[in-house]
C-alpha cells in the first residue's frame, strides 16, 4: 500500500500539486477535495473565458517586480519552475500557448477550457481522485505524524501528507480550520479590485477606454499606469488594478475612501501640456476646443474634460482665457476623482494575505512547523498583479510542493 497524499482545494495549484504528487510517486494514493461541486473555476473564468495562463517571462528576474507580496519567497520557487516550464508543461500536453502584444499568454483556442481540459485528463490519467463536495471543517495531527482532516458531512480522511491549496478566503475565520496547525495568518484583504466612484464625472462615459493613464492616491506613494476604462461603477482596467494590488492594505485601512488623481497625459510634464495646449490655441484661435481632441484621447472623453473644466466645448480656443486653460491642465494632469468603495473583479479577485511566508520553507513549500503539512497557491502571503502571475505562482508553488509532497 503507497504513501497516501492529501490535496485541498482544486483550483490550479490543487490539480496541478496533485498531478505531480502522483507522477513522481505513482505508487502514492492521490486524493484532492474540493469543497465546491465543480473544480478549476477561476481557470474557467479567468481572461475573459480565455484563460490567462502565464506571463512571457524568459527569466524569473522578469516575473518578480510583479508581485505586491511574496516576491524574494518566489525568488527560490521560481528557481525550480519558472514561466518557461509552465509554457512548456503545457505544450507537452497538447496546448500551446499564444503570447500577446501586453505579455500576457493564452492558450491558442482562446478558450479556457482547453486548459480545464487539459488538468483533468492529467489527473485522470495518474490516477487522482477528485472528491467534490467535500469542504474541509477539521485538521488535526496524528501522534504518528499523519493528517486527520474532518469534512463538512461528518466524514473524516486520513493521509500521510497534506498539501492545502485551498486559495485566498476574504475572511479570516474561513481559515479557522488551518489556523488549528498553529500557524500564522496574515490577515487577508483583497486586493486586485476596482474603484467606485459615486459621484463621477465621468458618469454616461461607460466603455471609453484609454491605452495609458496614470493612477495616483493622495496622500500616499502609489502611482501606476497602464490601461484605464472607465465603467458604470467607476474606473477598472490594469492601472487601477496594480494600484489597487500595491496599495491593498493603504486601501483598506482608509476603508476604501480615497482621493485619486488621474493623469491622461502620461509621459508629458505639467509643463509639457500646458505649453501643447497653448501653442495649438494659437495656431487654431477659431477652432471650437471640444470639436478636436489634444493628446490622442477618445472624442468623449475629451469632450466631458473640457466641460468639467468649464470651459464648454462650444468655446473657440482664441476665447479660451487662462483661468480655464489652467483648470482644464489641471483635469488633464490630475483630474480628482472621489473612491469611496472597491468593486470586486470577478475574474481576477485575489486576497493579499494568508500563510506567513516564513512558517513555509520557500524550497520544499513545507511547512516549518508541521512535517509533512505544503502549501500551495493564494493561501499563501502571495499575490501578484493581474496579467497571468497570479496563476503562474499558482503553477509554481504547486508543482513544487507536489514533488516535494511525493518524496
Amino acid at each position: 500500500m503507497g504513501m497516501k497524499i492529501g490535496v485541498i482545494g482544486g483550483g490550479a495549484a490543487g490539480f496541478f500539486s496533485a498531478i505531480r504528487a502522483a507522477e513522481c510517486s505513482p505508487v502514492a494514493e492521490v486524493e484532492l477535495l474540493e469543497k465546491s461541486n465543480k473544480v478549476l473555476g477561476k481557470v474557467k473564468v479567468s481572461g475573459g473565458g480565455r484563460c490567462n495562463v502565464t506571463h512571457h517571462a524568459a527569466y524569473a528576474s522578469d516575473l518578480l517586480p510583479h508581485y505586491p507580496r511574496g516576491k524574494n519567497f518566489l525568488k527560490k520557487v521560481f528557481g525550480k519552475f519558472k514561466a518557461t516550464d509552465t509554457v512548456a508543461w503545457f505544450e507537452e500536453r497538447g496546448v500551446t500557448l499564444k503570447v500577446e502584444e501586453d505579455g500576457r499568454m493564452f492558450p491558442i483556442t482562446d478558450d479556457s477550457q482547453t486548459v480545464v481540459d487539459c488538468l483533468e485528463q492529467e489527473a485522470r490519467k495518474f490516477g487522482v481522485k477528485v472528491r467534490l463536495g467535500a469542504g474541509v471543517v477539521g485538521l488535526s495531527v496524528q501522534d504518528d505524524g499523519s493528517f486527520r482532516v474532518a469534512l463538512q458531512k461528518g466524514t473524516e480522511k486520513v493521509f500521510d501528507r497534506l498539501v492545502v491549496c485551498t486559495g485566498g478566503y476574504p475572511k479570516e475565520d474561513s481559515y479557522h480550520w488551518l489556523m488549528e496547525t498553529g500557524h500564522t495568518l496574515v490577515p487577508p484583504v483583497p486586493s486586485l479590485f476596482t474603484f467606485n466612484i459615486p459621484k463621477s464625472p465621468l458618469k454616461g462615459l461607460e466603455g471609453v477606454a484609454v491605452s495609458r493613464a496614470e493612477v495616483r492616491v493622495e496622500g500616499t506613494k502609489l502611482q501606476y499606469d497602464g490601461p484605464l476604462l472607465v465603467t458604470h461603477w467607476g474606473i477598472s482596467g490594469p492601472a487601477v488594478l496594480k494600484t489597487s494590488a500595491w496599495g491593498a492594505r493603504i486601501l483598506a485601512e482608509a476603508n476604501y475612501a480615497a482621493t485619486v488623481q488621474v493623469r491622461w497625459t502620461p509621459g508629458l510634464s505639467e509643463e509639457e501640456v500646458r505649453s501643447h495646449m497653448e501653442a495649438y490655441g494659437q495656431e487654431h484661435p477659431k477652432r471650437l476646443v471640444g470639436k478636436y481632441p489634444m493628446f490622442d484621447l477618445p472624442k468623449r472623453l475629451w469632450q466631458r474634460l473640457v466641460v468639467v473644466a468649464g470651459v464648454g466645448d462650444e468655446t473657440p480656443w482664441g476665447e479660451v482665457g487662462k483661468k480655464g486653460r489652467n483648470k482644464l491642465v489641471e483635469w488633464l494632469w490630475r483630474a480628482p476623482l472621489a473612491v469611496v468603495g472597491k468593486t470586486t473583479f470577478k475574474e481576477e479577485f485575489v486576497t493579499a494575505g494568508g500563510i506567513a511566508l516564513e512558517e513555509v520553507n520557500p524550497q520544499t513549500l513545507e511547512s516549518r512547523k508541521v512535517p509533512g503539512l505544503f502549501f500551495a497557491g493564494e493561501v499563501l502571503d502571495i499575490d501578484g498583479v493581474t496579467g497571468g502571475y497570479n496563476f503562474q505562482s499558482a503553477w509554481s508553488t504547486g508543482w513544487v510542493a507536489g514533488t516535494q509532497a511525493a518524496v
